[in-house]
């Protein structure tokens, strides 16, 4: 949402003033156990279309020899989800692999390595038996894992909850600067929650969010279709029926619960390093470097109802189960688990957050690559689609069809791939040039029939809602210069530009940046040698000199966290709001680099330092070295800033707030800025003609219209079009007439000069086909209360930021020159 960083009234709100116990500052936008044994018994089975039965295939481990390893690849009956049309696709006798490998040589017999590939011999699998004090510690150490895990979770939740009460002294403020204190797009999330408080009934309430006519004028629209408030919705069912509403307040209820969900965030993230590594030190690390870098992985402290602050955690939960869904060597009933957490978390963050089809859409890229490339298995890529689509239908007819769903890119582009999969055969047969080929055309035949898709189910539900996305990224790239207000106003905010470099300087100071590159780099070179092999057609294990190659995994669950990370790391640097989709993954990323042998065993053995008991440790010591050093660097910094105490104090939105509430009727329509009606809503419940959600058509060209009241425009077009929306009152603002935030260039009133064909205020280049206005600027010219201003308007509030005029009714439009 472009507005929750859209403050621009803020600067000039808010007053400095000091208290004998508290200092009070301005309050404003800041952004500133062991991994499973492998390597104790390497076996295959090898599934065949050709052969009535499977063969389990068994092979000893010795000084002298390694196995050779072809896995098994999964049927999409065994992930319990997809249908048998794919079945007789995936029995293909083409040699896949779900753990695909970078050889090395190592001397065996060449004859035998030859035999027994073509001929696998039928034996019984053996387990090395544990004993029984080796069990008792594993699960002792699991054990402690899991509740060092709970405790940083907890951790975090405490510290950014002290940090939002030392921030506003939340607790001690009043209800209406508490409200005052969710800005823009937070306040509008928030007042849904607040009208589930106050309807007489949960089924009036449910009625009253269904059939809505006070956040949008003159209009009747279903709130729970347009946005995604079902949080909101749960959140203000689950007080109404919990005994606690003589103990906790309905804000702290939902604070808290918001603050809580960084507890499941923290956790996921240190599940998935975990998962990854094979021991819960990398955890701990990644809870710690999420906590230290809280600038970049999190805004909740001071953003709390935004959306993403409910979603991302339960997509870092996803790519947990993800993550465990792919490791090797799972049973049929652990999949279907993995499956079913996969597809609640997916369900969950989809249903909390509007962007969920642009998240699943990097996210199915990714899967896609890996399986072009053979690092993960088609099945599992298929299962993974399935649940993505699956997902998003489910969300469809939760918010009542709505069309932005069924028009998303992800949805064409997730049904592109499985209908190309189902179609195009013997992909994977071929020398590397021929398979090169066909992973060309391939790609070509997804690419098209998701365009396809698209065009045509945009054009079936005549779908515009997000053409002012493309209008950005097109004009973001370089793509041809645009005059769209919309897109221009993303353009001209910072949070929508590129990822500065301060943040990569933060990033360092706390030491995450550099075991991040390391980790990335080493997995993305063994990564690439091995689809390279697996695109080489080379089912041979037998060299010319008689010597077998020795075998280092690159497992799927790798694989896939290495394609997310750089993905959304991508993402992130070209669109700086994103950086908190990459962030918090990147902490585990980098922790699993420091703490898993399968990066740090080729390194050791290309610099020939590698043994055993030096791997182990640097595993296990280079961690706890690096969190003593981040613990005596950054505690007395982290000590020092929650000591720090401020207040929230904004008394000319106060005294307005007030005003509205006291002075106006309760069905009065007022407009305004975006960002300042959102708190006029929560805290008056007055009709406002716009909003700060902005995924609509209709609503982006009924701001741009309120708007005029910033461009050059004459008394009677302005009240002509705020008398169309029904306007009673129109609140204007010093700080958005005469900004200085922005450049020339991007304050809003030159946007809407430019978007208006007029040149811009103040010296400096103009296109050539712009053209003078031949009226001056509407808010600044109605100060002075001169004819015919004062025929349409009549000021009835002000103050030092704040001015509130009423719109005379019955007076006919007059031509003008």
């Amino acid at each position: 949402m472009i507005d929750d960083h859209i403050f621009m009234w803020q600067s000039t709100a808010m007053q400095t003033s000091t208290r004998p116990t508290r200092q009070r500052l301005l309050y404003q936008d800041r952004l500133t156990d062991e991994h499973s044994q492998s390597h104790q018994a390497q076996f295959e089975t090898e599934l065949s279309c050709d052969t009535p039965k499977r063969e389990s295939v068994s092979r000893a481990r010795t000084p002298l020899a390694s196995p050779h390893l072809t896995s098994r690849r999964l049927t999409l009956g065994e992930c319990g989800i997809a249908s048998a049309a794919f079945q007789n696709k995936h029995c293909s006798p083409t040699n896949t692999r779900t753990m695909t490998a970078l050889r090395q040589r190592k001397g065996s017999k060449g004859k035998e390595g030859s035999q027994e590939h073509q001929k696998p011999e039928t034996t019984l699998e053996t387990k090395p038996r544990i004993p029984a004090g080796g069990v008792l510690w594993n699960v002792l150490w699991s054990v402690v894992g899991g509740l060092v895990a709970v405790s940083l979770g907890l951790l975090t939740c405490i510290y950014v909850a002290t940090l939002h009460e030392n921030d506003l002294w939340f607790s001690n403020i009043k209800e209406v600067e508490q409200e005052i204190s969710f800005r823009t797009e937070c306040g509008l999330y928030y007042s849904y929650y607040k009208q589930m408080l106050h309807a007489p009934s949960v089924q009036e309430g449910l009625f009253e969010l269904i059939n809505d006519n006070t956040t949008e004028s003159k209009r009747t629209i279903n709130l729970l279709q347009r946005m995604n408030i079902y949080q909101e919705v749960f959140l203000g069912v689950l007080y109404r029926i919990l005994p606690i509403q003589t103990s906790l307040e309905p804000v702290y209820f939902y604070i808290y619960t918001v603050f809580g969900l960084q507890t499941v965030y923290v956790i996921a993230l240190y599940v998935t390093s975990w998962l990854l590594s094979g021991t819960w030190l990398a955890g701990a690390l990644t809870a710690v470097w999420y906590i230290l870098n809280r600038i970049d992985t999190t805004r909740v402290e001071f953003t709390i109802p935004l959306r993403e602050n409910w979603s991302i955690p339960f997509l870092a939960l996803q790519v947990a189960a993800i993550t465990y869904y792919l490791r090797p060597q799972l049973k049929p009933l652990q999949q279907k688990l993995a499956l079913s957490l996969i597809f609640l978390s997916t369900l969950t963050f989809s249903l909390t957050w509007q962007f969920n089809q642009f998240i699943l859409l990097m996210q199915a890229l990714a899967l896609f690559a890996l399986d072009c490339l053979e690092l993960v298995s088609t099945g599992k890529v298929t299962c993974l689609y399935l649940v993505q689509v699956s997902s998003l239908l489910l969300v469809w007819l939760l918010q009542f069809f709505n069309p932005m769903i069924l028009g998303s890119l992800a949805l064409s582009f997730i049904v592109a791939a499985l209908t190309v999969n189902f179609f195009q055969k013997n992909l994977r047969s071929g020398c590397f040039v021929t398979r090169i080929g066909k992973l060309f055309l391939h790609l070509i035949f997804v690419i098209s029939l998701t365009v396809i898709l698209n065009y045509l189910t945009k054009k079936a539900l005549q779908l515009k809602s997000d053409e002012h996305i493309y209008k950005f990224i097109k004009a973001k790239f370089g793509l041809g210069s645009t005059r769209d207000f919309d897109a221009n106003l993303y353009l001209c905010e910072e949070a929508f530009g590129l990822l500065p470099f301060d943040t990569f300087e933060r990033l360092s100071d706390s030491l995450v940046l550099y075991p991040y590159i390391w980790a990335v780099s080493m997995v993305t070179i063994i990564a690439t040698v091995a689809a390279v092999r697996n695109l080489s057609d080379s089912t041979n294990t037998q060299l010319p000199n008689g010597k077998e190659e020795e075998t280092l995994f690159v497992r799927p669950d790798v694989a896939y966290n290495l394609s997310h990370t750089v993905v959304f790391g991508l993402l992130s640097y070209s669109t700086m709001r994103m950086k908190y989709l990459w962030a918090g993954h990147m902490c585990a990323f980098a922790a699993y680099g420091i703490c898993s042998d399968e990066v740090w065993r080729p390194f050791l053995k290309v610099i020939r330092l590698h043994t055993t008991a030096r791997e182990r440790l640097i595993i296990y010591t280079v961690p706890v070295l690096l969190l003593g050093f981040l613990y005596y660097k950054f505690s007395p910094k982290l000590l020092e800033e929650m000591s720090e105490l401020r207040e929230f104090y904004d008394p000319d939105t106060v005294d307005l707030m007030n005003w509205i509430s006291t002075k106006t009727s309760k069905k009065a329509v007022f407009a305004g800025s975006m960002q300042l009606l959102a708190g006029v809503k929560l805290c008056t419940g007055r009709v406002l003609t716009n909003h700060p959600h902005y995924e609509d058509k209709s609503l982006r060209e009924r701001t741009r219209q309120v708007y005029q009241v910033y461009a050059r425009q004459s008394p009677e077009d302005v009240h002509s079009i705020l008398r169309s929306f029904g306007t009673d009152y129109v609140i204007l603002e010093d700080s958005i007439c005469y900004e200085r935030r922005h450049s020339r260039g991007c304050r809003l009133r030159d946007l809407l000069d430019v978007a208006n064909g007029h040149i811009m205020d103040g010296p400096g280049e103009n296109e050539v086909d712009l053209t003078p206005s031949p009226h001056p600027r509407f808010c600044d010219e109605i100060r002075t209360d001169q004819p015919p201003y004062t025929t349409y308007f009549t000021r009835v509030f002000t103050n030092k930021t704040f001015h509130v005029y009423k719109l005379r009714k019955g007076k006919k439009k007059t031509k003008s020159n």
